[in-house]
């Protein structure tokens, strides 16, 4: 099993990026989907989920209005970035959790990429 995240790099405040996340070894169908980031020195933490049938989809406060996951056959995920900040910065990782639901905590996930690097310049 393995998710691929790509689609990181350097950007200026204001900009877009777009993030992919494709799996190999399982199908996101029976998995509710979701991404994390990681800046330097802090806790991964919760950026957007999306459950296994794309009814159930969540942000975090400092993402929701500019950020946008979505899932598109059984095998891709992803996030479209929009307005990045500066606080934006981080290794940005895909991961999948099993089950019907939608997931917010980094302990419900069990398969994850190996992370993109996203960093947002002033």
């Amino acid at each position: 099993v393995q998710l691929q995240a790509s689609g990181g790099g350097l950007v200026q405040a204001g900009g877009s990026l777009r993030l992919s996340c494709a799996a190999s070894g399982l199908t996101f169908s029976s998995y509710g989907l979701g991404w994390f980031r990681q800046a330097p020195g802090k806790a991964r933490e919760y950026v957007a989920g999306v459950s296994w049938s794309g009814t159930l989809i969540s942000y975090s406060g400092s993402v929701k209005g500019r950020f946008t996951i979505s899932r598109e056959s059984a095998k891709m995920m992803y996030l479209q970035m929009n307005s990045l900040k500066p606080e934006d910065t981080a290794v940005y990782f895909c991961a999948a959790a099993p089950g019907s639901s939608l997931w917010e905590d980094v302990r419900s996930y069990v398969h994850w990429g190996q992370g993109t690097l996203v960093t947002v310049s002033s």
